[in-house]
């Protein structure tokens, strides 16, 4: 099984979201977008603008805690312009 980190961006609150998964990376974004609980239920508008696969739970959550650690708008658009 992959788990994927993801990063979801949202032009209505222009806000970017980090989050990792063990689902379809579009199965995950629907939820996003869909009434439900947590912070992503305030707008439905999400895209995922970078997503970085691993093999191991534990190294996509360390990876997600690492993007979250660093609460830089630069650092994610840098991870975002090398994904590209």
């Amino acid at each position: 099984m992959d788990f994927t980190v993801y990063i979801l961006f949202s032009v209505t609150i222009n806000t970017y979201y980090t989050g990792h998964t063990g689902e379809a990376i579009s199965e995950r974004l629907r939820k996003h977008n869909s009434n439900h609980k947590g912070f992503t239920r305030k707008v439905n508008d999400w895209t995922l603008v970078y997503a970085e696969k691993y093999q191991e739970k534990k190294e996509a959550f360390r990876n997600e805690r690492e993007i979250k650690a660093k609460k830089s708008r630069t650092y994610i658009e840098g991870l975002i312009a090398k994904d590209k």
